[in-house]
C-alpha cells in the first residue's frame, strides 16, 4: 500500500487565487504517491491554458515530473517587462 506525500505548493500573483484555503501564497497539500506536477495543477483546478512558470525545489519542471515527499512546487505567472534598448 502507498502512502500520500506530502508537498508546500505556493502561489503568486494572479494563481494565489487558486491556493487551497484561500489565505496567503502557501499551503500543506497531501496527493496520491507517484502524483505528477500535472496532478498538483489539475487538484489545484489551474486552467491549462493559464500561462505559468513552474518550479520544484526551485528548478524548473515540467507537468510530467513526479512529485516527492518534501518537495516544494512554485508557480507565478511569466514575469514580462524590462526595457527595450534605447537606438542610438
Amino acid at each position: 500500500m502507498s502512502c500520500p506525500i506530502k508537498i508546500e505548493v505556493r502561489l503568486f500573483a494572479t494563481l494565489t487565487a487558486y491556493l487551497p484555503g484561500g489565505e496567503g501564497n502557501a499551503a500543506n497539500m497531501e496527493l496520491p504517491d507517484g502524483a505528477t506536477v500535472g496532478d498538483l495543477v489539475q487538484m489545484l483546478a489551474i486552467p491549462d491554458d493559464l500561462p505559468r512558470v513552474t518550479l520544484v525545489n526551485g528548478r524548473n519542471a515540467e507537468l510530467d515530473q513526479p512529485l516527492l515527499s518534501g518537495d516544494v512546487v512554485t508557480l507565478f505567472p511569466p514575469l514580462a517587462g524590462g526595457r527595450a534598448p534605447v537606438p542610438a
